[in-house]
């Protein structure tokens, strides 16, 4: 009975983590292309200028190497920063501003609507 719990309860957390990392890992994508367009930018141009150098030295491969390691090295940052936070135990739900990932709406201020400073506060009789 209690082997039976602990390999279920071993399942459960392997399924956890799991879930976990594919959650960080699609998080991590977005964010860098959508908030790091500046470092994407930056990243082309040293490639650009990187394969122009490299032309020289191997003109058959040198953009197909620069353009692999340039995507080599985004996927590797990715999917080690997922597995960093998740080794660490943080989920996706307990950081607050991924609200937008669950769904969740954070509300800035309520609406306050031409009338009701003239109808809100009246006292009935």
């Amino acid at each position: 009975m209690a082997l039976s719990q602990t390999s279920n309860l071993s399942k459960t957390n392997s399924l956890f983590m799991v879930k976990s990392f594919l959650i960080w890992t699609f998080t991590l994508a977005v964010c860098l292309l959508v908030v790091g367009f500046p470092l994407v930018v930056l990243m082309a141009t040293v490639g650009c200028l990187l394969s122009v150098v490299l032309q020289s030295v191997m003109p058959v491969s040198a953009v197909l190497l620069v353009a692999g390691s340039l995507i080599m090295l985004n996927i590797m940052a990715v999917v080690f920063a997922a597995g960093m936070l998740t080794l660490k135990g943080v989920h996706p739900s307990q950081v607050k501003w991924l609200s937008w990932l669950h769904g969740e709406t954070e509300q800035m201020h309520t609406s306050v609507y031409a009338a009701c400073p003239l109808t809100c506060e009246v006292n009935k009789i």
